[in-house]
């Protein structure tokens, strides 16, 4: 019975495990999206939104409006949903491409990539992301807004902040790998400790018995004499 309740325990912690390492598997970095674009060149517009509890099912849509610069209004340019991409604008038709979170309604990123930049894309963008979480016993809805200021040149110019957005970017991919390598190790560790728990209370147990069992046949003998 010892050695049963060891072996059902060293299951339920790789069980556990298991299901840390597969919910840790797509880790998400919120991170600013570059806002210079070239002249005839592709952009990508940057728009995440990381959930903080990725255990909980989640469905999203997004919408992405834009107000060229000197415009008082924003323009519909874009939709992205359950049934695939909308492009809303006449200005944007055949420019924008997906390059968001696929094959899921659980979206966490929802980029879009300008294809051949003008120097009429200048201006604000912003994103919409409409996400809807599913609790056992409640749905709980919110809208997430992300904005870019987007600036065109004719040159490419490496600033500052681009550059300080992509060395946090890694930093923070590099420090979640890390942390999840530090939290399987740690399961694997109780794991061996309880593989060798069990082997130990099995050995005692089975030593337990023989014990009895020579003490038994140590009785019966003395009788029979």
């Amino acid at each position: 019975m010892a050695a049963a309740a060891g072996t059902a325990h060293l299951l339920l912690l790789s069980l556990l495990c298991s299901l840390f390492v597969y919910q840790c598997d797509g880790a998400c970095a919120e991170v600013d999206s570059d806002t210079e674009a070239v002249a005839g060149k592709g952009f990508k517009l940057g728009c995440i939104s990381c959930k903080r509890r990725s255990e909980v099912d989640g469905a999203a849509t997004v919408e992405w409006y834009f107000r060229a610069k000197g415009e008082a209004d924003f323009v519909h340019i874009y939709t992205y949903n359950e049934d695939g991409p909308t492009i809303e604008h006449d200005h944007f038709i055949d420019r924008v491409d997906w390059n968001g979170s696929k094959r899921s309604n659980d979206i966490q990123d929802a980029s879009i990539y300008l294809l051949n930049v003008t120097f009429n894309d200048s201006g604000t963008y912003q994103c919409f992301l409409n996400r809807i979480l599913f609790y056992e016993f409640y749905e709980y809805n919110t809208v997430i807004n992300k904005v870019v200021h987007l600036t065109v040149v004719a040159k490419a110019t490496r600033g500052t902040a681009s550059i300080v957005s992509e060395v946090m970017m890694y930093v923070t991919i590099i420090g979640l790998q890390v942390w999840l390598l530090i939290e399987m190790i740690y399961c694997y560790r109780k794991i061996a400790a309880a593989g060798e728990e069990a082997l130990r209370e099995a050995a005692n147990a089975e030593y337990l018995a023989i014990a009895s069992e020579s003490k038994d046949n140590m009785a019966g003998v003395q009788v029979g004499e």
